[in-house]
């Protein structure tokens, strides 16, 4: 069983264990994901990078819904989600700052030779590789789009 899966198992028995009932829900919703995953991956086996990719599109949808719901006034689902989205940011690498992941822009783009907007796929998927989970596909998506124009 994978590291992170087996965390998050811990996870939910120390919530039973400490009656979070709030924390609890989130991380269910978060290993139903994985279950689901799992089962799309038959006959292969789940991963860490799996698992991860699990993670990052959970977060990405409560980040969403947040947005969804400060349009809509409704504060009380809100801080719901924003609570969710911090249990969940618990097994999210930590997250790179501006200024790093610029500087790892910058570096693909000198070795790609990049100079114009066409290049910008091979610019993403290059930092998306280096910062391995670590930076905001928004934010790159930005920098590289800022570099190249």
């Amino acid at each position: 069983m994978s590291e992170l899966k087996s965390r998050i198992m811990d996870d939910v028995k120390a919530a039973m264990k400490n009656k979070e009932a709030d924390r609890l829900s989130a991380i269910r919703f978060l290993q139903s994901a994985i279950k689901n995953k799992e089962i799309d991956l038959r006959p292969n086996e789940i991963t860490d990078e799996d698992i991860m990719g699990v993670i990052k599109k959970s977060a990405k949808q409560r980040k969403d819904s947040i947005e969804q719901y400060e349009k809509a006034g409704r504060q009380d689902l809100v801080d719901k989600e924003k609570f969710e989205l911090s249990v969940i940011e618990e097994y999210l690498p930590e997250q790179m700052s501006e200024e790093q992941v610029s500087g790892i822009v910058n570096e693909v783009v000198a070795a790609l030779n990049a100079t114009s907007m066409k290049d910008m796929g091979a610019v993403m998927k290059e930092v998306q590789v280096k910062t391995a989970g670590a930076a905001d596909g928004k934010m790159i998506s930005q920098l590289v789009k800022a570099k190249l124009s």
